[in-house]
């Protein structure tokens, strides 16, 4: 039976080893995280999964993470999300999202997993 005292995370990265590591620190650090390797995919579990937090790529084949965590908010309003990004094409997409009125933080790749686990005590 799963821990309802951890906080939910849904961890969204096209890259699987990424992914799977992220959750791995997290389930390691008092959360239930659980990892998935698409846009189409977190949007898929989240309702089932009512996680209180999503952390996504930005730049993933299917769907990016922008958009993702936009659709994600739709169904659970109160969900934190943070984004992180290795590539210079962010920049216009969270511009996008910005005049859409979402405010997304983002953080760089590579993300050190003591920042990830700091800002995310700091979202809670």
């Amino acid at each position: 039976m799963p821990d309802t005292t951890k906080p939910k995370v849904l961890v969204a990265d096209d890259e699987r080893v990424i992914a799977d590591t992220l959750a791995m620190i997290l389930n390691q650090s008092g959360f239930q995280a659980r990892a998935v390797y698409s846009g189409e995919k977190a949007l898929e579990l989240a309702p089932e999964f009512k996680p209180e937090m999503l952390i996504s790529d930005v730049i993933m084949g299917d769907m990016n993470g922008i958009d993702a965590a936009i659709r994600i908010r739709a169904l659970l309003p109160s969900i934190k999300i943070l984004l992180f990004s290795g590539q210079a094409a962010t920049a216009d997409l969270l511009e996008k999202a910005h005049s859409q009125g979402y405010d997304f933080e983002i953080l760089a790749k590579p993300v050190h997993p003591q920042d990830l686990l700091s800002k995310l005590r700091s979202v809670n």
